[in-house]
This record gives C-alpha cells, sequence and structure tokens, in this order.
C-alpha cells in the first residue's frame, strides 16, 4: 500500500466506531476487523461495502409473515409445499435460518421483531402481535407454536399471546425444553433444535 493511500488516524478511528456499533462486537474484536480491512485489497472492501448496500436496498419485510425478503411475499408464505394449519412465531428473522436449517419444520412462520420488555420500555404494541391476530382470523390455522427465547423476555411473551390466543381455539405449543434457558434460538445447534420441535408441547 503506498503511503498516499494510508488512511488517516481519524478514518480508522471512523471506521472501529461504526464496527463497534454491530451486535455483538465489542472494541477489541472492532479493532481487528478494521486492521484485516485496510489490509484487504481494494476490490474486496469494495464488495463488502457493495454488499451492505444491497442488502439494503433490495430486502424488504414480507407482508404475511414479516421475514426479511427480496420478494413480497417471501419464499416460504408462497410455497404452496408448506402446512399453512401451523404458525411458528418467532422473535426474529435469523431464527428462521435457525429453524430452517433443521429440513423437520415444514409449516409457516411469523416473525415479532422484539419480545415484550417492560424493563426496556417493550409493550405489546411494539412487537408485530396486532398483525399475528389478523392472520388467525381466517381459521386457517390450527396450532400456534411459540419459538420465542427461552429467557425472560421470551417467556413473557409466549405467556401474553397463550392468553390472546386461548380464546380462538387455537393448539398453542412452545418447544420442548431441549433448549436451556437464557440461550437465543439463532445459537442452538440443529440436534437441539429439532429435539425442541419435535418435542413441542402445549402451552
Amino acid at each position: 500500500m503506498g503511503q498516499n493511500l494510508i488512511p488517516t488516524a481519524e478514518a480508522v478511528s471512523r471506521l472501529i466506531q461504526e464496527l463497534n456499533k454491530l451486535p455483538g462486537i465489542g472494541p477489541k474484536s472492532a479493532q481487528r476487523l478494521a486492521y484485516y480491512l485496510l489490509r484487504a485489497s481494494e476490490e474486496q472492501a469494495k464488495e463488502l461495502a457493495e454488499a451492505i448496500l444491497s442488502a439494503r436496498q433490495k430486502t424488504k419485510l414480507c407482508s404475511v409473515c414479516f421475514n426479511v425478503a427480496d420478494s413480497d411475499p417471501c419464499p416460504i408464505c408462497r410455497n404452496d409445499q408448506r402446512d399453512p394449519s401451523k404458525i411458528c412465531i418467532v422473535e426474529q428473522p435469523q431464527d428462521i435460518l435457525a429453524l430452517e436449517h433443521t429440513g423437520i419444520y415444514d409449516g409457516l412462520y411469523h416473525v415479532l421483531h422484539g419480545a415484550i420488555s417492560p424493563i426496556e420500555g417493550v409493550g405489546a404494541d411494539d412487537v408485530r402481535i396486532k398483525e399475528l391476530m389478523n392472520r388467525l382470523q381466517g381459521g386457517l390455522v390450527n396450532e400456534l407454536i411459540l419459538a420465542t427465547n427461552p429467557n425472560l423476555e421470551g417467556e413473557a411473551t409466549a405467556m401474553y399471546l397463550n392468553r390472546l390466543v386461548s380464546p380462538l381455539s387455537i393448539k398453542v405449543t412452545r418447544l420442548a425444553r431441549g433448549l436451556p434457558f437464557g440461550t437465543e434460538l439463532e445459537y442452538a445447534d440443529d440436534v437441539t433444535l429439532t429435539r425442541a420441535i419435535e418435542g413441542r408441547q402445549e402451552f
């Protein structure tokens, strides 16, 4: 890298600050990533920047399940091989990736984009519960699978949804306790998730 191409300290500092804003990236990791990117070729850096911009510009939320997709409805919602009588409730789009990776679930999904957390000021109106209730009005759904994370917020959300859905005579199940309390769904391994789906129990 030529002398005139070396970024100023201010530019490097800004890059580290921006990387540090990413979830799970602490100051040390942000520094490592920044200096890795500085050593990478200009083509690699451009490809990363273009991939980020493309993901921002070309993806949207599915109007049915609110998963992140590049079409509306998303491929899962428009797949007529999926079972429309089952809806699995997850907190975030990345949870769908984890569940789909098991290859065991053949129903549809609904993404809440969060969980009820009074401590953080997140109530039922701040997640996509109203949209879920609208989906349940058609009478096609006979099982709701609660796959919220096994932590306090996920449990609070699951209990709230169970109370809300009970009058609709829809079977409400919860993923089996193969999932350790306090973990997040997206980090669970395939075997644990498969057992959790297959062993789900009525709420």
